[in-house]
Order: C-alpha cells, then structure tokens, then sequence
C-alpha cells in the first residue's frame, strides 16, 4: 500500500509539467562521469573514494537553486546515493521535503552479453531487499535499463517480458517502474527495432493488472511522435525519453519533435557543468540546461 507521501507524489506526476533527471551512474559509467564534471581519475583510489566524490557531485546538483521541483519532477538515484544524505536527511527525503522533487531509484545490476542482438539485465538478487529500503524512504518507483543493439524479435520479445516480469514484482511492493528497453542510438537497425519493441510492449502492457500502472523510459525515435500509442495507453503512468548519447541540443529538438515524451537525461543534462566552475558559473550553466530540457519535456 503507498504511503502517503508516495500518494502525493503520483499526483505530482499525474498533474504536473517537467522532466526526471537521471542521476543513477554507477559502477563503471562512474569515472566517465566525474571525468566530464573535471574531477579525474588521480583524485581517487578506492570505489568508497570514487563515490565520496560522485556524491560531492550530485549533492552540489541537487541543492543548487536552479534545481527544483518547479522544473525537474523527478530524479533518479543509484543505491550508494539513497544510503547517503544531503543537509543532515537521507537523499530521497531530501528531494521530496526541501526540493519537491519525486525519488526514483535505479534497481538493476548492469547487464548481460549481447545475444539475439539484446543485452538482457543481469540477475536482480537483492530486489526484495532494495524495494524495502526504498519503501522506508518514501521513494515512489524505481528505474532498470537493458540495451537493444538489433532488430531481432526473438531478443526484443525477451528483454520486454523481462522487464515486465521484473516490473511487476516492483508494482506488488507498492512502487512504480520505470521499464527501460534502450535502443542503440547507432543501432543500424533503430527504426525496425522501434516498431519491433512497441508492439511487444502494448502486447505485455496488456497484463498489468487493473488499477496499476507502468512507466517507459525509450530512446528518441526516427519517426516524430512514433510513441503516441504507449502514450495514450492507461496502463502507462509516463513515457520519458533518454537522451541516449545525443548531444543536449539534439536531444531536446529530437524531443521536442514528441509531444506527450518528456526528458529523462543524464549525460545531457549534466553536459557543461563543471567542479572548476565558481557557484555562480555552475548556477548560469545548470540553470541553462534546465530550462532548455524543461521547454523540450512540454511540447
């Protein structure tokens, strides 16, 4: 049963405009990460060292001026983020009691070797145990990424019943999932493999218990408004679009090419900023890229 806080905060992102920062790096996607926001590889020695860092990081994101629930809906956070705190509160009650920004948490462990053209997620052990702690914090759903290279239906089919098989063990312990089947953006197949991955996803959409409901996190389309369909579906709370390795223009015209598709980004998002920048610096840049996500996420 959701808490009411989680009641809330479906109801911010029922009514509300905005776009879900993705904040989730972790593991190997770390290092390159710092690595653009210019704190390089010398500075740390331990992975407890290397997350001190990413979270110096995003706490300087998440407390800046420019970040707030006015424009960002939601953010996504990794496990070691949720275990930590900002200003004396654990990260997720932070977002939502001082920023009104909805929690999200990235679930899944990386993923397996390509096969069929998909990588499939790998083994979810601790999902019980994750779902819980993020229920101790009010954290209103969750995020699990796997990668479509090749417009192979055996693959497809595979990497959707997944996910969905994942996503309802996250809907019965009172969370909503954001189910994330990315498509390659280099993929030579991308096209193909859209409409491959929507009609396994409106097939799987279709069993969804009554009275629960899904969120899409897919990359941008070839076709402008291809999407419409998973939109409009009412098992469907959201479809976020990731930016997917497009630069943040790219991104936000490709998006704003997808009425009803707001913006999930990471890499585009953060693109610019730096931890040389001055408060100041940092703001006028953050602040930037905001309001040109938040623009494209509400066309």
């Amino acid at each position: 049963m959701p808490s009411t806080t989680q009641r809330e905060m479906l109801a911010k992102v029922n009514s509300q405009t905005g776009f879900i920062a993705a904040l989730d790096q972790s593991g190997g996607s770390t290092p390159k990460a710092l690595a653009l926001y210019g704190v390089d590889a010398d500075k740390y020695s331990t992975d407890e060292e290397m997350f001190d860092q990413v979270h110096e990081m995003r706490t300087r994101i998440i407390t800046n001026n420019a970040f707030t629930g006015e424009r960002v809906l939601g953010a996504i956070l990794f496990e070691n983020t949720l275990d930590r705190e900002i200003e004396g509160r654990s990260t997720a009650h932070y977002l939502w009691q001082e920023k009104q920004i909805v929690p999200f948490l990235k679930v899944d462990k990386g993923l397996e070797d390509e096969a069929n053209g998909v990588q499939l997620m790998k083994p979810i052990t601790n999902l019980d145990v994750l779902l819980a702690k993020a229920n101790t914090q009010d954290v209103f759903g969750t995020k699990m990424r796997s990668v479509i290279k090749l417009a192979n239906q055996t693959g497809i089919d595979a990497i959707v019943a997944q996910q969905f098989a994942v996503g309802q063990q996250i809907l019965d312990a009172g969370l909503v999932p954001i189910i994330e089947p990315e498509i390659d953006i280099h993929s030579p197949e991308k096209a193909l493999a859209e409409a491959q991955l929507q009609a396994a996803i409106l097939r799987q959409l279709d069993t969804v218990p009554e009275g629960q409901q899904v969120m899409l996190k897919l990359t941008l389309p070839e076709e402008n408004g291809f999407y419409a369909p998973c939109i409009a579906h009412p098992k469907v709370l959201k479809v976020v679009a990731l930016s997917g390795g497009y630069s943040r223009d790219e991104a936000n015209e490709r998006l704003t090419a997808n009425a009803g598709m707001i913006a999930s980004f990471s890499r585009a998002l953060t693109q610019g900023v730096s931890a040389q920048q001055s408060e100041v610096e940092f703001t006028a840049m953050l602040d930037e890229a905001i309001a040109g996500i938040y623009a494209a996420s509400n066309t």
